[in-house]
């Protein structure tokens, strides 16, 4: 097949995208990264034929069909936005937007395009979240009443000041909500169901930061009420206890992966089993396809699904399983969440980003509490606990982390 030419931005977490299978399709034609030295690096390994650029406006302006945007967390949408007018195709990590003005002009700006735009979460490509999804979408679950995501993803201390360099890194300053998608996405793409209003309450305890620059809390339980009626559940993202955990509750049925090992299990109630079915089964779920392929990529296999689905719909035209109104919808979560554990746990309407008519009126709100070198602290905090800030020793072990390993973004 005909390949497609990428272009990465990032290279850090824009690694993973760097040596696609042969079966995805695409080729790495051109690397772009603020860090020069990163760059010479990656070129040196990747060989003959890639281009490396220090100015995304450069790689854009080449000849390349596509762009995967791996830059910080809450700056996608503007590179998005630069890479659709300039003709190019966009898959972006997650999350695609850091506040719903941006969520509004990504939307347009992919409408007046006709560029795919696609999200780059992969917890929806795990094989347990694949087999869910199937079983939900044939209809052994009936339809969906509740749902329960889990992405806790506790570090120790040293880890966590290794992949936030600096003290104003996007890391340390975004509120615990934020990062939503890996909890919320696998729901959303099993069941088709869309957030229509999102409450949530955050948890707060210093000791859980103790030894790093984060201004964040603990964690946040997120409730959002879906658009077929049904309540989907959050808890993340730092609570010790590390796990990752779906379950859907239908009406005809129920399953759930299990945090320990990975095994779907399906259950109903005795007055209500399916034909052809049993009461209760626990199994280890197969691939669909590329199954040796998908396992020996990252993310329990997203990372080469996310990528082969995203090739697959710019070949064919056609809209990608997670498009932009899904991306944006998934990313606002975690914004509204934050607004509502700031009021409470007050719910707040989530707007219908396919309609002009619902989103216009969101088009002019850029309330964003990710903290910025000379911005006002006390503005909009990432923390529920006003005015939280790292100590004199923690911010100590922290530089001296970022000076071991010889990090660049010391502020």
């Amino acid at each position: 097949m005909e390949k497609i030419r990428v272009g990465i931005l990032g290279l850090g977490r824009g690694r993973a995208f760097a040596t696609p299978h042969e079966s995805v399709g695409i080729e790495v034609a051109a690397i772009c990264d603020s860090r020069r030295d990163k760059v010479g690096e990656w070129l040196a390994r990747l060989g003959g034929g890639v281009r490396g650029y220090s100015d995304f406006e450069d790689m854009i302006a080449s000849d390349i069909d596509a762009v995967i945007l791996c830059n910080y967390f809450d700056e996608h949408a503007p590179f998005a936005i630069r890479a659709l007018r300039a003709g190019k195709h966009v898959m972006s990590e997650c999350a695609c937007n850091a506040t719903i003005a941006e969520g509004v002009a990504l939307c347009r700006e992919v409408e007046r395009s006709g560029r795919i735009y696609m999200l780059a979460e992969n917890y929806p490509y795990t094989r347990a979240n694949m087999e869910l999804r199937r079983i939900y979408q044939e209809g052994e679950l009936g339809e969906a009443l509740y749902g329960d995501g889990e992405y806790n993803h506790p570090m120790p201390a040293d880890e966590v000041n290794r992949i936030s360099p600096g003290e104003f890194h996007w890391r340390n300053n975004i509120p615990a909500s934020y990062y939503c998608t890996h909890a919320y996405a696998p729901l959303m793409a099993a069941t088709g169901a869309m957030p229509v209003s999102v409450n949530a309450l955050a948890v707060a305890n210093g000791e859980v930061n103790r030894g790093t620059a984060r201004r964040s809390d603990v964690g946040t339980v997120i409730l959002a009420r879906m658009d077929d009626g049904s309540v989907f559940k959050q808890l993340g993202i730092s609570f010790p206890g590390h796990s990752g955990y779906y379950r859907i509750h239908g009406t005809r049925g129920a399953a759930e992966i299990d945090r320990r090992t990975g095994q779907l299990y399906v259950w109903h109630d005795p007055w209500d089993i399916p034909e052809g079915s049993c009461r209760a089964r626990s199994y280890v779920p197969e691939w669909p396809e590329f199954g040796e392929i998908a396992e020996a990529s990252g993310h329990g296999g997203g990372d080469f699904w996310t990528s082969y689905l995203f090739a697959k719909s710019i070949r064919e035209g056609t809209p990608p399983p997670m498009d932009v109104y899904f991306g944006v919808a998934a990313s606002t979560i975690g914004i509204l969440a934050w607004k509502s554990a700031l009021a409470g746990g007050a719910p707040f309407d989530m707007p219908d980003f396919r309609s002009e008519a619902s989103r216009a009126a969101h088009g002019d709100d850029r309330w964003n509490p990710i903290l910025k070198a000379g911005m006002d602290k006390a503005s909009i905090p990432p923390s529920s606990v006003v005015g939280y800030e790292p100590n004199g020793e923690d911010l100590a072990r922290a530089r001296a982390e970022w000076a071991r390993t010889g990090h660049w973004g010391l502020g």
